[in-house]
């Protein structure tokens, strides 16, 4: 017996979740299947909770786009819903002299994506704010903050619930098969759905999802790569107040320093290319090397005030060697199949941005 829903959406990450409660609220009749036995267990709960502003992403590109309006929209839900969130900014820190232009690079990308407010600093204003801070000059964010990640999942659950959508934890996915007018989606325990709509919005394993649906053209399926970022926690006290950020690095934004809800700091992420996506196992010699790294804005740092905590994946679509890809927000019109919306390689900004992705899945299936 097959049963009949109007859209299904695979993960029950804060995206998965963001976008459910979006079609949901826009009258669609929602199915959310989840793997897992919870909802936000892989890259939404293995990430540093930060609300990004949105100046680092090329101009135009929708990292940029969507993380500028997602970061206005989540501060917004989050006072309307009193999800707990600090707009605690950020500096961005130049340790040598030659980094200096590079932060005016960072600002000069920042205006044009939209992102007003970044202020320069010299080193003698940064030391004032952080007095143990080392560097040659700053980038000051001040919309940049933190976000208690899974108090905003359970929020946007029960608002997904309020509208009358469902969860369905430990519902794996098969397969599925579109027919020219339907998509047949077949679980694991041999439920079988028939659908209007799907969103495979399953983050690590969108890509290997999109390989199993029968009809979407095998060309239109990117690669997945799988990137593990460490972090460290400190022993102790904090001395910032601030997040604390070197100038980014090639496959990430570099050992950066991030607060909790509770004000420790956490150190990372770092970047390890691995194979499997279930990877996220924190290694102690790791640690050795972000000594040296975080020296570099903060000298004072104390021999074993570093301790191993948690690893998380990005879900790229890029390799090692490649330029970073922007969000792949691919829809009926890119790849024919009615009803059908993949979301690839939604990694940082990808929380900051959920709001607004949830936005843009929404319309592309408007008229379905």
């Amino acid at each position: 017996m097959t049963d009949h829903v109007d859209c299904v959406v695979v993960g029950a990450g804060v995206v998965g979740l963001a976008v459910a409660r979006a079609l949901a609220l826009a009258g669609r009749e929602v199915l959310v299947l989840e793997a897992c036995h919870t909802i936000g267990t892989q890259t939404s709960s293995r990430n540093s909770e930060v609300i990004h502003a949105g100046m680092y992403y090329t101009t135009d590109s929708l990292k940029a786009q969507l993380c500028v309006r997602g970061n206005a929209m989540l501060y917004d839900y989050c006072d309307l819903r009193g999800v707990a969130y600090r707009r605690c900014g950020k500096f961005i820190v130049a340790t040598t002299a030659a980094q200096l232009t590079e932060l005016e690079a960072i600002q000069a990308r920042a205006l044009a994506n939209g992102v007003t407010d970044l202020v320069l600093l010299d080193r003698r204003q940064a030391q004032a704010a952080e007095p143990a801070l080392q560097c040659v000059g700053a980038l000051y964010s001040p919309s940049t903050g933190i976000v208690d990640s899974h108090g905003l999942m359970l929020s946007l659950l029960a608002d997904l619930e309020h509208a009358g959508g469902i969860l369905a934890l430990n519902s794996p996915l098969a397969l599925a098969e579109y027919d020219g007018n339907a998509i047949e989606l077949i679980a694991m325990d041999g439920t079988r759905l028939r659908a209007v709509s799907l969103v495979n919005a399953a983050g690590l394993q969108a890509p290997a999802l999109a390989a199993r649906i029968k009809g979407l053209d095998p060309r239109h399926v990117p690669t997945a790569y799988f990137a593990k970022g460490n972090y460290f926690t400190l022993a102790g006290r904090s001395p910032f107040s601030h997040l604390i950020y070197p100038v980014p690095e090639a496959a990430g934004l570099g050992v950066h320093l991030t607060l909790d809800m509770g004000g420790q700091a956490r150190f990372g992420p770092d970047v390890q290319w691995v194979d499997n996506p279930d990877d996220t196992q924190v290694q102690p010699a790791r640690g050795d090397a972000f000594y040296a790294e975080v020296r570099k804005y903060w000298p004072t740092l104390p021999d074993g005030a570093l301790q191993a905590a948690y690893a998380g994946i990005r879900p790229k679509i890029s390799g090692p060697d490649e330029p970073a890809r922007d969000f792949c927000i691919q829809g009926p019109k890119v790849h024919g199949v009615a009803g059908l919306v993949n979301l690839f390689g939604i990694e940082s900004p990808g929380l900051t941005s959920c709001l607004a992705i949830a936005e843009i899945v929404r319309d592309l299936l408007s008229n379905q």
